[in-house]
């Protein structure tokens, strides 16, 4: 899908307070560790990620992707009441009804007009979230959309070092590896109509994406946890990526010498590094966010985002990319043109 009048006319991202080290999560899994014969340090050396971050207890997604949505309307200047759509992209919820979109809209007293509405995609959910409302742009159906996301992986990682520790193996231990580098955080975007956006604006050129469901039992996730084949995962997204890498050029004239930067859904080390390589890419065009934050899921995209914002990284006029993966698998590539 190519994009003529859509504007990317703010990013946010909110940090969870509480830091917690991969060595902390290690003294948690003693059980576990010693059983097994394992050696101090493995989660980080074999991820990459030294941290990640917690929200306070009883903190629920759509409080910090409120929070996250109304840091972006005001670095954007838009009323609320021009907002138009607000679509929520968390994998985490509150509840399995209403909609975490719902919740969100009521927080931040957004218009009876706005439609509102939760979309899932693993975490590809918020590149999709994008798409969604640029396309109403596009359409002239809204002037400004909201896009939102917030994820918080305590419940997550400590009733899997519960069951670790109870009865895991050296396959349980395996399998859920990749729930104890989930990390938590919220990230928000509005999208508008690039002639009232204005100069300030960074244009939505638009995107490209393709699915491999063959694949769809690599990873399963429920809120306690996650059962993910690490490996055949890592090579079938990438195989993925290299195919929508492919269709990306096609469709924007892209080559990896032409992106001035990255922005990628970070898992890990391995995965980032892998990716890369893959795609000719250059590492140095990858704002890594893995090793503090871990993997926050669809909301990982817009903070690295965000982040290399305020960071310096983004240069008026730069062609920048976006590329997420989510289980499934699916994968989404899109442009932005800074």
């Amino acid at each position: 899908m190519r994009f003529s009048r859509v504007s990317i006319a703010s990013v946010a991202a909110i940090d969870a307070p509480h830091r917690v080290s991969s060595h902390a999560l290690e003294e948690r899994l003693a059980p576990l560790f010693r059983r097994l014969g394992l050696p101090r340090g493995i989660i980080a050396s074999l991820s990459g990620i030294l941290e990640r971050r917690f929200w306070d207890e009883g903190v629920v997604p759509s409080d910090v992707a409120a929070r996250a949505g109304d840091e972006a309307l005001r670095r954007a200047g838009i009323p609320r009441e021009q907002i138009g759509a607000l679509i929520s992209t968390s994998v985490c919820r509150d509840f399995v009804e209403p909609s975490v979109a719902c919740l969100v809209h009521r927080q931040l007293g957004l218009p009876a007009e706005c439609l509102n509405f939760d979309l899932g995609n693993a975490c590809l959910g918020f590149v999709n979230g994008m798409d969604m409302v640029a396309r109403m742009i596009e359409r002239g159906d809204i002037e400004y959309g909201l896009v939102v996301d917030g994820e918080g992986s305590r419940h997550a990682v400590s009733a899997t070092i519960e069951r670790l520790n109870t009865s895991g193996d050296a396959r349980a231990f395996a399998d859920n590896f990749a729930t104890l580098t989930l990390g938590s955080g919220a990230a928000a975007m509005v999208l508008g109509r690039s002639d009232l956006v204005g100069d300030h604006g960074h244009r939505y050129t638009g995107s490209v994406s393709l699915a491999a469901t063959e694949h769809n039992q690599l990873c399963r996730g429920q809120i306690d946890g996650m059962i993910t084949d690490g490996q055949k995962l890592l090579v079938a997204g990438v195989e993925l990526a290299q195919r929508t890498f492919t269709r990306a050029s096609d469709v924007f004239g892209w080559t990896a010498a032409a992106l001035d930067e990255v922005v990628i859904h970070q898992v890990s080390r391995l995965h980032t590094e892998r990716l890369a390589g893959a795609l000719g890419i250059d590492l140095s065009k990858i704002h890594a966010i893995y090793p503090e934050h871990g993997n926050v899921g669809p909301a990982s995209v817009p903070m690295v985002l965000a982040k290399a914002e305020a960071a310096g990284r983004l240069q008026r006029g730069e062609r920048v990319a976006l590329m997420g993966i989510g289980s499934g698998l699916n994968c989404a590539m899109a442009e932005i043109v800074w």
